[in-house]
């Protein structure tokens, strides 16, 4: 056990001084019932039943003010406490065709409210964090604790351009990892940085991202290489599908375009990683998506200060002091 001001522990020097005034008290007492008892002009002990007990409480009080001390010294202690924890990173496809309305209001719209209920339900020991891709990744938040900073970077998403689901995953992964791949090419010769030896699929058991998209993808790299490489490093993806499979037509630069949810793609990247896909056909089946992801109850050991535990200690330890003086003697020592 460590402290936070040791040097209170100094007034635990204080507590020889009270056994001294104490013992003394009494001596004085004694003398001054051996001196004038027999006259009459002080009264003598109230009986010898009472023994040893009529030191009990004044050793009661003085202990209880060390545990008072110890507990003004603020102790801390490693304790080891079991807790929901783990990393959630939030993955939104913000790319035009999240404009569609196959999904009321719109496909991006949906998945943010349902994001935000999932946000809110959330026990503060899980980190929550929010990136947003389209064509390239874009600035979002990095894991926190802070549920209104979570909240406003969901709010703040709106629809780009272009659709990298390699880049969506990607930039999920820079927020688990210091030190994710980042090196990707073409379709043709995709290669990654080197990577360590591969994990089992899905041990990393305390992180996992979702990625919330219509799976449609137009940009390089190619989704299912960078898909491999969360798979290497045990990190699951958990795709939500955005949209119907027969698509709706969107306006996009005067152009009108067909969208639709590619489902294929989507459930081999879950499969790749461990994950599981989703079908979010409506925002009520979105939030129920959201509802089955659970993080992991872990043992987590830590420093803790038990300030709490020693006063609650010492108040109780001068409450008996104090009953025991007053039932035996009717008054406090």
């Amino acid at each position: 056990m460590s402290f936070i001001w040791p040097w209170m522990l100094l007034f635990l020097g204080a507590l020889p001084l009270g056994v001294f005034w104490y013992a003394q008290r009494r001596a004085r007492r004694r003398a001054l019932v051996a001196r004038y008892g027999s006259m009459g002009l002080v009264q003598g002990p109230a009986g010898h039943a009472l023994g040893m007990r009529r030191h009990l409480p004044p050793l009661v009080f003085l202990l209880a003010l060390a545990v008072l001390i110890f507990g003004l010294a603020r102790p801390v202690t490693i304790l080891s406490l079991p807790q929901l924890e783990g990393t959630i990173i939030l993955a939104f496809d913000v790319s035009a065709s999240m404009k569609a309305e196959d999904l009321e209001p719109s496909r991006l719209e949906a998945a943010k409210a349902a994001a935000r209920d999932f946000v809110a339900g959330q026990p503060r020991t899980v980190q929550m964090g929010v990136v947003s891709f389209s064509d390239s990744s874009l600035p979002g938040q990095a894991p926190t604790r802070d549920e209104s900073a979570v909240l406003a970077a969901i709010n703040r998403l709106a629809p780009q351009r272009g659709t990298s689901l390699g880049n969506g995953i990607l930039v999920a992964m820079r927020a688990l990892e210091p030190e994710p791949p980042t090196r990707f090419y073409t379709n043709a010769t995709a290669t990654s940085a080197p990577t360590p030896t591969p994990m089992p699929r899905g041990a990393y058991t305390n992180a996992a991202i979702v990625l919330l998209t219509d799976g449609e993808n137009n940009v390089d790299p190619d989704p299912l290489i960078v898909a491999q490489a969360a798979a290497d490093r045990g990190i699951r993806i958990h795709t939500v599908g955005i949209g119907s499979p027969a698509g709706t037509d969107i306006e996009v630069d005067g152009f009108i375009l067909h969208t639709q949810l590619d489902e294929a793609l989507l459930r081999q990247i879950a499969d790749m990683t461990g994950g599981q896909y989703f079908n979010a056909a409506s925002a009520a089946e979105l939030r129920a998506v959201y509802d089955a992801l659970n993080t992991q109850l872990v043992i987590k050991t830590q420093e803790t200060e038990v300030t709490a535990i020693f006063t609650g200690l010492g108040m109780m330890t001068l409450l008996l002091g104090g009953a025991l003086s007053m039932l035996w003697f009717g008054r406090l020592p």
